[in-house]
């Protein structure tokens, strides 16, 4: 299974995809995650510290990754991967270190191939957390093109909403099978309603919704990753989008 997750900027993409990662590592599965944001913090969420995260290498840019490629897929695990506290490989495919360094798009080249079926024997569930922004689904040969899912966050605003039905057209169009959009901060009561109806409204699938949760929070403000046993109301929604994935990627499967 391979899900890309994307939304605006401060929509807890990251945080999401560290909890899915864990969610799915904690039932057994084989997890890589690769953080494609220029400036990465998945680290932190998959329980590293700052300097650790800033430790783990990034991978080279515009490598072809297979049998016939540049490095097989072993190589690039042993050599580039990490295992983070929550027990799940971290990749980290860009960073921007300086100014004027130029674009990052060899970085999503190399994301690319990886998807393609490198992976698939390493991983049973490969989660990319993508940069803010719609760029990654206009790049030449776009980087999520062999996603099986793409999960747009969405904070419980119009605008979030409405882009993720923007987003929806564009992920049919790269072939991306399904799409669906996933709430988060959900605080009102009236949050849960306001995703459903507007969503609905929009043609825009809708995952769940995942709560507000003062835990999370105070673990983001000081840069720690969710405790065990915190945020339960939080894992119990991630666990229905899990059963929800489940359930739609083996129709996908070739």
């Amino acid at each position: 299974m391979k899900i890309g997750i994307v939304g605006k900027g401060g929509a807890g993409k990251t945080t999401t995809s560290a909890l899915l990662a864990e969610a799915f590592a904690d039932e057994g599965r084989r997890v890589v995650a690769i953080d494609t944001d220029s400036n990465p913090n998945l680290g932190i969420s998959l329980g590293y510290s700052l300097e650790e995260t800033e430790a783990v290498p990034v991978l080279p840019r515009a490598m072809m990754v297979g049998a016939a490629g540049d490095v097989t897929a072993d190589e690039l695990i042993e050599e580039y991967g990490r295992t983070t506290p929550a027990g799940v490989t971290l990749l980290s495919a860009i960073r921007v270190t300086e100014a004027g360094g130029g674009c990052t798009c060899g970085g999503h080249a190399t994301v690319r191939s990886l998807l393609g079926d490198a992976l698939e024997g390493h991983a049973d569930v490969t989660l990319i957390d993508m940069e803010a922004g719609l760029e990654h689904l206009s790049r030449a040969g776009g980087t999520l093109a062999h996603a099986d899912v793409l999960l747009v966050l969405m904070e419980p605003t119009r605008k979030g909403v409405l882009t993720a039905a923007r987003t929806v057209p564009l992920a049919a169009e790269l072939g991306i099978p399904f799409t669906y959009g996933l709430g988060n901060k959900a605080n009102l009561p009236a949050d849960r309603a306001f995703f459903e109806n507007l969503c609905d409204d929009q043609g825009v699938p809708l995952a769940g919704v995942i709560p507000f949760d003062e835990d999370l929070l105070a673990c983001e403000r000081a840069g720690l990753r969710l405790p065990p046993g915190k945020g339960l109301e939080v894992r119990k929604e991630i666990k229905q989008v899990i059963a929800l994935l489940d359930n739609l990627v083996p129709a996908t499967a070739s």
